[in-house]
């Protein structure tokens, strides 16, 4: 199984099969390239805008002014971003896909599992194209200028100009053979053509329809033609209009409080790529790493502030684990305990701000709640990012502290004279990476002084970020390494902004069968207690989390269990942490948790040997998931105490 390049700590695979971007002879990849340094300079340059837009409106907000249109402005470049970022991943051949199948198959076998892979997926992005037009067509929003003479129509059409595009590289990618691609364009047309004009009864077509997705998927169809073609076929099976898909993308992408997701990503991207990880390394290690199992807490904090700004374990392993696994191992740590360490912690910071993951959930669960129609005496109660940033202090730490306490134990007993604490060293590592940890300091200071919003928030961060690895540290080159950079963080977001977005085609239609509602009632008959609740939502959520990405994760099964979750009185705020917690469990989870994958592909180690090696610290923090889930006030005395917005 390969791991995305991004690192990114989902099941989702960004197919390795597929050929390089534009393979083919060379005058047509000279005569592609100038489009394609469009496509990346739009990326930059809206995200670019989208730091400096909200950062000119907290200085703006000083002498009482305002520009006009930027909220909507920087929401819509969401929505770019989004696109032309999916579209770039396209491009790359790295559309998450859940399915690694084309892994163990070779030769005639693998090239019919991608053409026919692709094909379908073709098929489902050309619908999406077309429903998006006509989405556009119909929105009486979309005639309306937003500023400057800009209108919302000219905004909305990258939606159906990127879902074209994204269909005519997936025919590309079916083969590297053109008649191949004839082929696959064939397949794609016929489905197109199919839910057109179908010759039976769309509805007698509903069950057909899914099992040939689910081929598909298997086959290695990426995940958002999975999702945005399930729910197009439940739609359409329904004889309701496929367009709701590509208007609840739409009303995804430019919520008020999205835009933070690409900029705390960027800020973390700019970490990564630059010398913070070394810096942090050092003053951790200088730190604590003289003290029995100091090379177990640098390893657990390296690993936490990564992931949190990250919002991927997988880069944390990948990117971490060369810096690391030597660590512990000069100190003395068997490898089997030093593999489990660095496996295990990988996913420490999904519970710290401002990760993405985190930011996804909020969002997604508001709109779940505002969407219900609760019963009476059913009350939801007040969840915000800033709630959940919050909420997830406590049991990150509880978290992070076991984790620690493990390292401690596992480690060797330090020599009186290797323990001798060297301040020269300490103090000039401290100084060397004072820039990075004030990051932390800087986005919750942000985040929770009122002075900004979560967005503007997020581009202050963005912009600390930034200035510390290029100008500060001078780790990145202006005109060389950050548009390198930015687009590869565009490509990320766009990746996962596709899956969303059409993702939320399929939870409307779950809020229009009335499944919540119905699994909220059958759970009530069925259990009695919020604590037995709990337990079976906690097993649940392991095998989620085993079997399912994170962002698919919290877009399909968060709709789901919200309500149900307000049913027995649980916090929003804790039900959103119990859920954010086991699936980083999940990720864990012998035999196919994804963080053992990647440990395994980093390390070169077998499978075994890494299931063998965290099972200690699998079992030491589903003891601290159980605490989060049982002991409520870890998770809500802080966001009670300090009332966010």
């Amino acid at each position: 199984m390969s791991a995305s390049s991004s690192g990114d700590s989902t099941h989702a695979q960004f197919p390795a099969e597929h050929p390089a971007p534009c393979t083919g002879n060379a005058p047509f990849r000279l005569f592609l390239r100038p489009f394609h340094l469009a496509e990346n300079g739009a990326l930059v340059f809206v995200l670019a805008g989208m730091v400096l837009l909200p950062l000119l409106e907290i200085v703006l907000r000083k002498f009482n002014l305002s520009l006009t249109g930027s909220t909507s402005f920087v929401q819509h470049f969401t929505l770019i971003v989004g696109m032309v970022g999916g579209a770039v991943a396209a491009r790359e051949g790295r559309l998450l896909s859940l399915s690694s199948l084309t892994s163990f198959i070779k030769g005639f076998w693998k090239a019919a599992a991608v053409l026919l892979a692709n094909s379908v997926a073709a098929g489902i992005s050309a619908v999406l194209c077309v429903a998006s037009y006509h989405y556009i067509l119909e929105a009486t929003l979309a005639e309306r200028v937003l500023a400057y003479g800009v209108s919302y129509r000219a905004l909305q059409m990258f939606m159906p100009a990127c879902f074209g595009l994204i269909t005519l590289r997936l025919l590309w990618h079916a083969s590297k053979h053109w008649g191949w691609r004839g082929v696959a364009l064939i397949l794609a047309a016929g489905l197109f053509w199919l839910g057109a004009q179908p010759p039976v009864d769309p509805s007698a077509l509903r069950w057909p329809a899914l099992i040939a997705l689910a081929v598909a998927t298997v086959l290695g169809t990426p995940l958002f033609a999975t999702l945005g073609g399930a729910a197009l076929i439940l739609f359409w099976a329904e004889g309701r209009p496929v367009s709701l898909v590509p208007l609840e993308h739409y009303d995804l992408t430019v919520n008020p409080v999205l835009p933070s997701l690409p900029l705390f990503t960027l800020a973390g991207y700019f970490l990564a790529e630059g010398g913070a990880s070394r810096r942090l390394v050092r003053v951790f290690e200088a730190w604590f790493g003289k003290v029995r199992g100091g090379p177990a807490i640098v390893t657990a904090l390296v690993c936490a502030f990564f992931t949190s700004f990250t919002g991927a374990s997988g880069v944390t392993i990948l990117a971490l684990g060369g810096l690391l696994l030597p660590v512990l191992m000069a100190a003395n740590y068997s490898e089997k305990s030093a593999l489990g360490l660095l496996t295990g912690a990988g996913a420490l910071g999904l519970l710290f701000p401002p990760c993405l993951p985190m930011i996804l959930y909020a969002v997604i669960a508001q709109q779940t709640m505002t969407n219900l129609e609760l019963p009476p005496g059913i009350t939801a109660g007040e969840l915000s990012i800033n709630h959940m940033f919050l909420g997830g202090l406590g049991p990150g730490a509880v978290l992070l502290a076991l984790t620690a306490w493990w390292g401690i134990r596992s480690g060797p007993a330090v020599k009186p004279e290797a323990a001798r604490f060297h301040w020269p060293e300490a103090r000039t590592a401290l100084w060397e990476a004072k820039w990075e940890l004030l990051l932390p300091v800087v986005a919750l200071v942000a985040l929770f002084s009122g002075w900004a919003t979560t967005v503007e928030a997020a581009a202050v961060t963005a912009l600390y970020a930034f200035v510390t690895e290029t100008i500060i540290h001078r780790d990145l080159k202006l005109t060389k390494d950050v548009p390198r950079v930015m687009i590869e963080c565009g490509l990320l977001i766009g990746g996962v902004l596709l899956i969303l977005g059409v993702a939320m085609g399929l939870t409307k239609y779950l809020i229009f069968a009335d499944v919540p509602t119905a699994a909220m009632e059958w759970m009530q008959k069925t259990v009695q207690s919020k604590w037995t609740f709990l337990l079976l939502l906690n097993l649940f959520l392991l095998v989620v989390g085993c079997l399912m990405d994170i962002y698919s994760a919290i877009v399909v099964i968060v709709p789901l269990i919200v309500p149900i979750g307000l049913a027995f009185g649980v916090d929003p705020v804790h039900l959103g942490i119990v859920f954010m917690s086991n699936l980083q469990l999940g990720y864990l989870t012998p035999p196919i948790g994804m963080n053992l994958f990647l440990s395994s592909y980093r390390f070169g180690k077998p499978m075994t040997y890494i299931t063998r090696s965290v099972m200690p610290i699998l079992l030491i923090q589903a003891v601290g998931v159980l605490l989060v889930t049982y002991v409520p006030p870890l998770t809500t005395w802080l966001p009670r105490l300090i009332k966010g917005p």
